[in-house]
């Protein structure tokens, strides 16, 4: 449950330990309530945003104890909100990060004055709903093996005397806490271990969300993928003495003939590189190889809790990558579900061998698109840094959906060109396809390789490999690790579909 709460009323009432006033740039006089707070403290608002060094800026944060003073509040606190012409989203998600990141710690309760931003209508339900993600988001620590409890804000109340706030502003608050809980969902499973997040650990957390959110739920073993043909994703596993999953989770309109959208998630548990070693550094980091699956589970708890109107399956398949004596080598050849031949040149391309067979499964729930999401290659990574996943399909209008929804929640992506060239570098010469192109466009290639699993009209790869952990720059993500992209972009594009 989000600790953000919704008041009608005047701010200035409220009993917390801090006041809180979105104050913009270009402030020439003060106004509302912020000019009601400054009588009261004997022009002490004024003196901050006017004459002192608070500038107004988006993220900017001043503070100034008012213990005593004519308000029954220990602080008072400015928020910057930049241009007030270009209030969006992404400044009150910011904000929201902002408060939580700098009040955390020195109080445990705040009210924010929002009268003068004339919250009404759908735009206060989006408003509310970025603000509400960015104190959450923000908020969140993997805190499962530490003692030690975060310091939080526990209450956080957005007062607004205006006609029109309290219903829209509520929607809103909910739908942001929904999103940030299925993002925390994701960073969690992301976060975890590889001896703590094997791949029936990672189905039984899946289970668990889908008793919790009413989803419909089943997991493939080997003895199931073998009698599918399975042979990609299996050989993935030859080198784990750990059983691979498949795990599908699905969400079920209320009405009939409703579109189908089937959202495919790479979940590769630890990644080693197998054969093909990867160097030791920073290998503990292969946990987060798993973040296109814990994304997908995200997502499906995301359409539940929100009862969106469109059926939403959610396939991912889970194995570890590990050398071994039965482990695939390079030069080896395997077949997939679809009869497919590959010639595996090197084992640490292995998301793209589990990536096809279940991509190749989604079939049979005759989807209308299938979106896939994987933290696929370095060479994505490079070519995009960590600020926007890759896009890949032939669907010029699923692009511009894509896009769209990625602007609007700031989870952006960049679309990457899917030439038939492409695909040609990954035909084999013994077999139809080999797991690695050349040593140019590897992120391309690699979504040239899915496209030869997927038998839907509509399809699209996002390799979010940048961009599914971080070391904690991140405003969002304070605590490090796994930053659960993907949830908030899908769950933006699923309710644009609906």
């Amino acid at each position: 449950m989000s600790i953000v709460k919704i008041k009608k009323g005047s701010a200035l009432t409220e009993k917390a330990e801090a006041l809180v006033l979105l104050l913009p740039t270009e402030l020439k006089s003060l106004k509302g309530l912020a000019k009601e707070a400054d009588g009261r403290l004997g022009g002490l608002v004024k003196g901050l945003a006017l004459e002192g060094e608070f500038k107004g800026a988006v993220e900017s944060v001043a503070l100034q104890r008012i213990a005593g003073s004519g308000l029954a509040f220990d602080w008072l606190v400015l928020v910057g909100l930049g241009d007030e012409k270009k209030v969006d989203q992404q400044v009150m998600r910011r904000n929201g990060a902002a408060i939580q990141a700098r009040l955390a710690g020195l109080v445990r309760s705040a009210v924010v004055a929002v009268d003068d931003l004339a919250l009404d209508g759908e735009r206060a339900a989006d408003l509310v709903q970025a603000f509400v993600e960015g104190v959450e988001l923000t908020a969140y620590r993997f805190d499962r093996f530490k003692k030690a409890e975060a310091p939080k804000l526990r209450g956080l109340a957005l007062v607004s005397a205006a006609e029109g706030f309290l219903r829209p502003a509520r929607k809103g608050a909910a739908r942001g806490g929904v999103i940030a809980a299925a993002v925390a969902q994701a960073r969690d499973l992301g976060n975890l271990p590889g001896n703590h997040g094997r791949p029936k650990m990672i189905a039984a957390a899946a289970r668990a969300m889908a008793r919790k959110s009413g989803l419909g739920f089943k997991t493939l073993g080997r003895a199931e993928m073998q009698k599918l043909g399975m042979g990609s994703l299996l050989s993935v596993s030859l080198g784990s003495p750990h059983e691979p999953q498949l795990i599908v989770l699905e969400h079920k309109a209320k009405k009939k003939n409703a579109r189908t959208v089937c959202l495919v998630g790479k979940g590769l548990t630890f990644d080693s590189g197998g054969i093909s070693l990867k160097p030791g550094a920073d290998m503990d980091k292969m946990r987060y190889d798993r973040c296109g699956g814990c994304v997908v589970i995200g997502a499906l708890q995301a359409a539940a809790a929100l009862q969106l109107p469109i059926n939403v399956i959610g396939i991912v398949p889970s194995s570890e990558n590990m050398p071994g004596g039965d482990a695939n080598k390079p030069g080896d050849v395997v077949e997939a579900a679809n009869k497919k031949t590959i010639e595996i040149l090197n084992t640490d391309a292995e998301g793209r061998l589990i990536l096809a067979d279940a991509l190749v499964y989604s079939k049979r729930f005759k989807p209308d698109l299938v979106i896939d999401l994987a933290t696929l290659t370095g060479a994505c990574m490079i070519a995009l840094g960590q600020h926007a996943s890759g896009l890949m399909t032939r669907d010029d209008d699923l692009a511009r959906e894509l896009v769209r929804a990625g602007e609007r929640c700031h989870e952006r992506t960049w679309r990457l060109p899917l030439w038939d060239e492409y695909a040609e570098e990954m035909k084999g010469a013994t077999t139809d396809l080999k797991n690695l192109g050349g040593r140019y466009g590897g992120a391309i290639t690699a979504g040239a390789f899915l496209e030869n699993f997927v038998e839907t009209g509509r399809w699209a790869h996002l390799d979010i490999a940048g961009v599914s952990w971080d070391d904690g720059a991140r405003i969002y993500n304070k605590g490090k690790g796994a930053t659960g992209y993907g949830v908030r972009l899908l769950v933006e594009f699923l309710r644009a579909q609906a």
